[in-house]
């Protein structure tokens, strides 16, 4: 919501190549926190072999969830199930969660490791960026301010609960946290490589967006340091 706030006070329209550097940087700063702060602890618990199971479970449930979920993209369309009796802001809003739920759910796992102000700042600030330009994406689909407004709070609603079914899991079993961490690595990287990079590529902004993800997983490397 903090990423709306300045589009709510001064309705300043947010051209595409602003959209894509957005995206771009909050892929960047996604990008860094799995590498740091989720695959390299749970290397570190687990061993190769956890890590192998729980990094290519996270990436073939978002897949799944992917294939056969009914959703609708802003820029690449439908994609899921056809289902016609759900209307089209509902079908965003499932393509949202199958996108911010593991986000949610790598901040509520972590907890349980020292990297958790790490992988929380990382969410926090990517999702800032994100934010913004889902909600101008909601408007640019033609979605009035107050939908546009509800829709973007409910996208970081749904990363609460995400981090609220990580932590769950792991207070069930502490042993399942190599492969959660794992597993929500895998499904965020699957999430940047299938969902964030080729939306910001779709509309001749791909050499911008690209130097925005390399400058948020900059930002977040630097912040990796210096958080210890």
């Amino acid at each position: 919501m903090i990423g709306i706030i300045p589009l709510l006070i001064f309705r300043k329209h947010l051209g595409e190549k602003v959209i894509d550097s957005l995206m771009g940087m909050a892929a960047g700063i996604m990008l860094a926190a799995s590498a740091f702060s989720l695959v390299s602890p749970s290397l570190e618990i687990g061993g190769f072999w956890r890590f192998s199971v729980g990094f290519l479970l996270g990436a073939v449930m978002v897949d799944l969830m992917d294939k056969f979920s009914p959703h609708e993209h802003f820029l690449k369309g439908h994609e899921g199930l056809e289902l016609q009796r759900i209307s089209k802001i509902w079908l965003f809003v499932i393509a949202i969660t199958i996108h911010n739920f593991p986000e949610g759910m790598a901040v509520g796992i972590s907890g349980f490791t020292p990297q958790a102000l790490n992988v929380a700042i990382a969410i926090g600030a990517q999702n800032i960026p994100e934010g913004a330009a889902t909600f101008v994406a909601l408007l640019n689909a033609g979605y009035s301010m107050k939908t546009s407004t509800i829709i973007t709070l409910l996208t970081g609603i749904v990363e609460v609960v995400g981090g609220i079914f990580g932590a769950g899991l792991i207070f069930a079993s502490q042993k399942l946290l190599p492969y959660m961490l794992a597993f929500a690595a895998g499904a965020m990287i699957f999430v940047v490589s299938d969902e964030v990079i080729p939306e910001t590529h779709l509309r001749g902004n791909e050499r911008l967006s690209t130097y925005f993800l390399v400058f948020g997983f900059l930002v977040m490397s630097v912040l990796d340091v210096l958080l210890g």
